[in-house]
């Protein structure tokens, strides 16, 4: 009976094109055929048609006088084609929709540019009647639950140089500080933050994070009118879509 774990189909060639590459950015230095040959476990003569189709293809260098190898920046180039930020936006447009349809209120998504909150993409309400926040607005990372919960995925030390560069914070007294600080931490053992809007009377935020802690940090929120709140809309059905629509995205990005 055939091991289930198994790889149904084998692509050799690729495979050593794909074990150079890998070995040439590990490594850092430029090599020679035989040196590359010896660290990936191949002979010269099996990557030697591997090597000239990288070559031709761009993805390799190879130097005039001692014929050492090293990588060129088409790899780089192609990383930075598309940012994961657009990937995350491709991916998550889906699931945002379906959480605005089950919650009848607009959803939106958002990262940290430059010390603050970017607004990168929003899927409008169903309803006649919603809040909406505008793609490629900016707001304070200490005046916004979002801010605070894309806060809450930094280190404390991270969190601190942040927020050193934050106007709103660098001008509360101490106090303000430290309550601030506790929110965070609050935020980051709770998994999700639902607050009273600081910029505009009368809103509720409620955000989770999207991503992870070590490469893509996100926040997907939904900003209701604070009247509607136990009257019309659940508030615990609104998180419980949130986490729903959360586990979704970071799927589909891997998180």
């Amino acid at each position: 009976m055939a091991d289930s774990n198994t790889v149904k189909y084998n692509a050799p060639a690729l495979d050593k094109g794909l074990d150079i590459l890998e070995y040439l950015s590990k490594e850092g230095i430029p090599l020679t055929q035989a040196e590359i040959a010896q660290g990936i476990n191949r002979t010269p003569s099996e990557i030697y048609r591997m090597l000239v189709c990288l070559e031709e293809r761009g993805y390799v260098v190879r130097g005039v006088n001692a014929g050492k190898y090293r990588l060129s920046l088409k790899m780089y180039s192609l990383s930075h084609t598309h940012t994961p930020f657009d990937e995350l936006k491709r991916v998550a447009r889906y699931p945002m929709q379906l959480l605005s349809e089950k919650t009848r209120q607009s959803c939106h998504l958002s990262i940290m540019n430059n010390d603050q909150l970017l607004v990168i993409s929003q899927v409008r309400s169903p309803s006649a009647v919603s809040l909406s926040i505008e793609e490629g607005t900016h707001f304070p990372l200490s005046m916004t639950s979002s801010g605070v919960t894309i806060l809450s995925m930094f280190s404390k030390k991270r969190r601190k140089e942040i927020l050193s560069r934050d106007t709103h914070f660098k001008a509360w007294d101490k106090d303000k500080r430290e309550a601030l600080n506790t929110e965070i931490d609050k935020v980051a053992e709770m998994g999700y933050r639902y607050s009273d809007s600081k910029l505009t009377s009368g809103v509720t935020d409620i955000a989770v994070p999207i991503g992870n802690k070590s490469e893509l940090r996100a926040v997907l929120a939904i900003s209701v009118f604070s009247s509607t709140l136990h009257e019309e809309l659940n508030v615990d059905t609104i998180i419980s879509n949130l986490k729903q629509t959360q586990e979704d995205i970071n799927k589909l990005i891997g998180g």
